[in-house]
């Protein structure tokens, strides 16, 4: 059980970084460099991937792996921005909603077969996704913060997504997870410090460098003990997938409500219902 409560905590952490980023005078793009560079090494300690055949990959699989290192810290900037104009309890419920788009992608793009459960899971979804978007009418905001709300929260949606294609597309050709992961976060490290370097108003600083590795300690942590808890329960990844996907939501809501004081409208509310209903029938068998 306590493999589920760290993984859970670890991946809320990423949303509370996030969200004090700012207050904190952390750049978030320098703090997401330094965090795969920590969260590479503690792959690399922890996970202990093959290295014989680290770098064996078909050119499909270094096709993925070149779109992983560009997506992943990318759409962390994304969620950055989401969490910020959004908040960590929408952000999250959305980025759990994700889980629909590789299940949409296997049965319209890869031909397999869909239960109607299945079916009335994602619908349910895109429901839960829409409730989520709303605005809240009596919030005080200006209309360009709704706006980048409405549209960090679907790069979110999206970006995590496509993430999980491209790493289920990478197992599917045979490559194994550990070092898809590793060379994962070595490709995103070193694209992201490639693309700061080029912007030349980048002013480097040892706080935010500092704050990235404690990210990417909190990153990996939800990895691992979401892989930890996989090895424990080889035969019920149902409740693994549960557990997970329902306890970020709950924790978000509690954290985002309780700390940060995020108010959301009935319809807001009626999405977060609506998502758990979804990933009850969305698990898998």
């Amino acid at each position: 059980m306590h493999t589920f409560i760290f993984s859970i905590v670890f991946s809320v952490s990423v949303s509370v970084f996030l969200k004090l980023a700012r207050r904190w005078e952390v750049d978030v793009a320098q703090a997401i460099a330094a965090g795969y560079i920590a969260a590479s090494a503690l792959c690399l300690l922890l996970l202990r991937p093959s290295l014989g055949t680290l770098l064996a990959q078909s050119a499909m699989g270094w096709g993925i792996l070149v779109l992983l290192g560009v997506l992943l810290p990318a759409v962390f900037l994304v969620m950055a921005a989401a969490v910020r104009h959004a908040g960590i309890i929408r952000s999250d419920t959305a980025q759990r909603l994700s889980l629909v788009i590789p299940l949409a992608a296997a049965f319209l793009i890869f031909g397999e077969s869909m239960l109607p459960k299945k079916l009335v899971g994602i619908a349910l979804a895109l429901c839960a996704l829409g409730c989520l978007l709303q605005r809240q009418e009596q919030a005080v905001e200006p209309a360009d913060t709704g706006r980048r709300a409405l549209w960090a929260l679907l790069g979110v949606w999206v970006g995590y997504g496509v993430i999980d294609i491209l790493f289920k597309q990478m197992a599917r050709l045979g490559a194994g997870f550990t070092s898809t992961l590793l060379l994962s976060f070595v490709l995103a490290a070193l694209l992201i410090f490639g693309w700061l370097i080029a912007r030349r108003r980048t002013r480097w600083n040892a706080r935010s460098l500092g704050a990235g590795l404690l990210l990417g300690v909190l990153n990996f942590g939800n990895i691992f003990f979401y892989i930890r808890a996989h090895q424990y329960f080889p035969d019920d990844p149902t409740l693994v997938f549960a557990s997970m996907n329902i306890g970020v939501i709950s924790l978000g809501a509690l954290v985002g409500a309780g700390f940060f004081h995020e108010r959301l409208s009935r319809v807001n509310m009626l999405g977060i219902v609506l998502a758990i209903g979804a990933i009850v029938l969305l698990f898998p068998k």
